[in-house]
Order: C-alpha cells, then structure tokens, then sequence
C-alpha cells in the first residue's frame, strides 16, 4: 500500500494551523490539516458559558477575515467566537481531515513520517500548531485531598451548578482564574481564592481601553528578540482583567471588601487541611505595581503625542489583609469543591525531532526550527506579545508560509 506523500501537513485546525493553510492555499502549495477533534475544539469545547474574549474584537485579524461585526470595542462570547472562526474557515474551505490523532512524527531519509489514527503519511514539511494546552496542571498533593471534596480543572468548568452547594476555593488568579471567581460570585456562591503572582491591567483608562493606547505606542510591535526582559515574557502568567459586561478591570481588592476570601499561593493540602505561602499581600502589590506601570507607560505615550485625554484619579487600595491565613480546614470554612485554574503543559512526546531544549521546550525563531521544514505557529511570544492571539496570528503564518514556500521550492528544484 502506497503511503499519501504530502509536500506539508499541519498538525492541529485551531485559528493558528488554520491560518497558515490559508496562506497555503493561496499559493497553490498542496498540504494537508489534520485534527485530533473537530476544528476550534478549544473554543467550542473547553470554554466555561460565560467565557468571552479578554481583547477587544478588533483585535480579531484572521487572515483576509477581520473582525466585521457591529461592535469592534466590544468582547464576543463564547458562541460568537466559534461563529467567527467557523466563518474565517469556511470563507476558503480548507484540507482538513477531523478527528485524526497524530502519534507520532519523525524524520528520516529528508522526510517527516507521521503515524495518525487515519494510517501512515509522509510530508516534505511539517507545521505543528497543537498550541500549549495540552495537559492540566494540578499539584500532586490533590492526591492527598479528602476526596468528599470536589475537585475539577478550569479546562472541564461549565456553569456554577456543576459544583456543589457550599464554598468553592479557587486556585490560580490568572485570566482563568479570576473570571471563574467572579462567576461563582455573581452567582452567590461563598468563594475562596488562592492568590498567586499574576500581574493584573487596567481596562478602561483616560477614555479608552487600555489595549487600544498600547497597540497605538506600538507595545504589541515589540519582538521577542528586542524584549528588555525575554525570560520574564516568556514566563509571566498572562495580566488579568476582563471583557465581561463590556469590559472591565480585576481588582481582587474590591472583591474582598464584597466577601470574596483572599489568601497566598497555595502550598500544600491532605485530607481536609490546607496550607497557603504568606505571600498575599505581596502578590497583591506585584499585581497593582504591574497595573501601575501600564498606566505610567499609557501617561508617558499619551504626553509624548499631545493628546488631549480626561486625566484618572489616583489608584488607592481599598482593601489589604490583616493578617496572612497560612492555613485553613476546608470543612470548617463550608469549602465543598475546589477549582485548580493554575495552566496547562504542552505534550510534544510524540514529536520525535531535535528541536527541543533541555527542558523539552520547543526552541524556533519565529516559528521556524533548526530541523529543515519543521515549524511551530500559534505559541505565546513566537515573536510577538499577540503571537498566541488573534490580534498576531496573521503576521506569525504569512511569516511561516513565506518559508515553506521557498523550502517547497528548493524541493522541487532538487
């Protein structure tokens, strides 16, 4: 039996794989897309109901698909974005193969070789755009929790009546987290939070969203290899504000003086005991001294230019613990469930190429590897701060087909 040789296959149909087969398809270089699900699974599927984006729709830029709708400041929900990827993939109809799981991926004899559930393939070249989602982290101590304790990922959270009645603790404050404590919140139920080092941004600023002055500074432009500070891009948790009701900021201050229970980092757990790092207040300043700075940088842009915008009181904490809790019993605080919302690892053990680090990090630039005619799309920082986002995922794959394309040729001409 003849093994289907493809010049490329993309691994993976979210926006980014998507995007860079829409290139591909425009110039006429025959590849094509396999999906371990359906296409956009993630947003489909493992979105909670009330998710909605965090950018403004704007900042949607889907190749030769921009955000057309009537509300370019607004933040689409759930079932608006999965209607505008499914447009942005039906508008040029792509080769795509669905529920097609990719086991493995080596090279051999100048050739990449992929065993899939569908059978054997070999490429030319390989996109790998499975993005960084892949496995959710939850410490191994949850192990030791009483298990009449509900415990659930934010990846399988839905709607607050999954859980059970009584207190939920909330681990992790990063864009996840803090939207699914006010979630619980705004449904009523007594919510704890674990609050870890995430920065947090202002939303509304001197009259506009605060995006919308960083996009003009020319902040989203900034690569990662002119970053002041690449590691520290690298690893930040993503800063935490939020598109919900049109948008505004995250201030776990104000949450607390509203009943919301605050405490550190978690550290460890057995049975019904819980311990917390007294690090809350420190993560609490961390996160306003981030808010801070993007304000300071928004004020440095705006005086720069001239512009006349209304000026913004001054920020005051409202609110700052009395004392660091270091530990509590969940059945004595009527805690029934807890939420880990503290990230996910990627799973590349199937992807059998030199183009890992010692610490199994991919390692590119721009995408492209040092392996010939293997690349990454749709990372966080391929090579912008909107690498990960729709706002940078058209530049990261016209950037990418543009070198397929030449190696396609060079192929062919060999």
């Amino acid at each position: 039996m003849t093994i289907p040789h493809l010049p490329v296959i993309i691994i993976g149909a979210g926006q980014a794989g998507l995007s860079v087969s829409w290139y591909l398809c425009a110039e006429g270089i025959e590849h094509l897309v396999l999906e371990r699900h359906r296409r956009f699974e993630s947003w489909r599927n493992n979105r909670w109901d009330s998710f909605c984006l965090v950018t403004p729709n704007w900042q949607c830029r889907l190749p030769g698909w921009p955000y057309r709708g009537p509300d370019p400041d607004g933040f689409m929900l759930k079932d608006q974005i999965v209607d505008y990827v499914d447009g942005f993939a039906d508008s040029f109809d792509p080769p795509l193969r669905e529920g097609v799981d990719v086991t493995r991926v080596w090279q051999q004899g100048g050739v990449y070789h992929l065993t899939t559930s569908l059978g054997a393939f070999i490429a030319d070249q390989v996109v790998v755009a499975t993005g960084g989602y892949d496995r959710p982290i939850v410490p191994p101590y949850a192990e030791r929790i009483d298990p009449a304790i509900t415990q659930m990922h934010s990846r399988d959270y839905r709607r607050p009546s999954q859980l059970p009645q009584g207190g939920t603790l909330i681990v992790g404050t990063g864009q996840s987290g803090v939207q699914l404590m006010e979630d619980l919140h705004r449904d009523g139920r007594p919510v704890h939070l674990a609050v870890g080092p995430a920065p947090r941004s202002p939303r509304k600023y001197r009259g506009r969203d605060a995006t919308d002055w960083l996009h003009d500074a020319g902040h989203y432009k900034i690569t990662i290899d002119r970053h002041p500070d690449p590691a520290k891009a690298l690893s930040q948790t993503n800063h935490y504000m939020s598109g919900r009701d049109g948008g505004k900021e995250i201030d776990l201050r104000r949450f607390a003086l509203e009943g919301v229970r605050l405490y550190g980092s978690m550290a460890g757990a057995a049975g019904t005991q819980v311990q917390f790092l007294p690090d809350l207040e420190k993560n609490l300043d961390d996160a306003d001294r981030s808010y801070l700075g993007i304000r300071t940088q928004i004020d440095a842009w705006i005086a720069a230019q001239g512009i006349d915008a209304p000026v913004e009181p001054p920020f005051v904490k409202v609110w700052r613990p009395e004392q660091e809790v270091t530990g509590i019993d969940l059945a004595e605080q009527g805690i029934t469930s807890i939420l880990w919302a503290i990230g996910f690892r990627p799973d590349y053990g199937w992807l059998e190429l030199d183009c890992f680090d010692a610490q199994g990090r991919p390692e590119y630039r721009r995408g492209v590897t040092r392996v010939p005619g293997a690349y990454f799309i749709g990372l966080g920082w391929l090579n912008t701060w909107g690498s990960g986002r729709f706002l940078g995922i058209d530049e990261d794959s016209r950037h990418l087909a543009t070198q397929i394309v030449a190696r396609d040729r060079q192929v062919r001409a060999a």
